[in-house]
C-alpha cells in the first residue's frame, strides 16, 4: 500500500466490519465469562495493530529511507482523508435521522428488525 487513501480506507472498512460484527453480533452468554475481556482485549491489540499499519508503517519505511519530507506529507494526507471518511459518515448519521437499536440496548437481531 503505497497511497494514503487505501491506507484511510482500509481502516475505515476495518472499522466498520468490527462496528457491525459488534453490533449485530446476538449476545450470548460470554459476556458473564472471563472469555469476554480476552476477546476484547485481543480484538484491541489487533486493532491497534493494523491502524499502526494503516497510518505510520510507509511513513516509517519512508524516514528510515532519508525521506523526511515525503513520509510528514504522506502521514498528515492519511489522517486529512480518513477524518473526511469520518466526518461524511458522522454527517450523514446527524442529518439521515437514522435512530440505531444500539439507543434501544438490543441488537437488530433481538428487536426482530433483521
Amino acid at each position: 500500500m503505497n497511497k494514503p487513501s487505501l491506507n484511510a480506507l482500509s481502516a475505515a472498512v476495518y472499522i466498520a466490519l468490527v462496528a457491525s460484527a459488534l453490533y449485530y453480533f446476538p449476545k450470548t452468554s460470554v459476556e458473564e465469562s472471563v472469555l469476554a475481556p480476552i476477546v476484547m482485549l485481543s480484538l484491541f491489540v489487533l486493532s491497534a495493530a493494523l491502524m499502526g499499519y494503516f497510518f505510520a508503517y510507509q511513513p516509517i519505511r519512508l524516514l528510515t529511507e532519508g525521506k523526511q519530507r515525503e513520509a510528514v506529507k504522506f502521514f498528515f494526507s492519511t489522517i486529512a482523508i480518513f477524518a473526511c471518511i469520518t466526518g461524511a459518515v458522522v454527517a450523514t448519521l446527524v442529518f439521515s435521522g437514522v435512530r440505531g437499536s444500539a439507543v434501544e440496548g438490543t441488537t437488530p437481531i433481538e428487536s426482530g428488525k433483521v
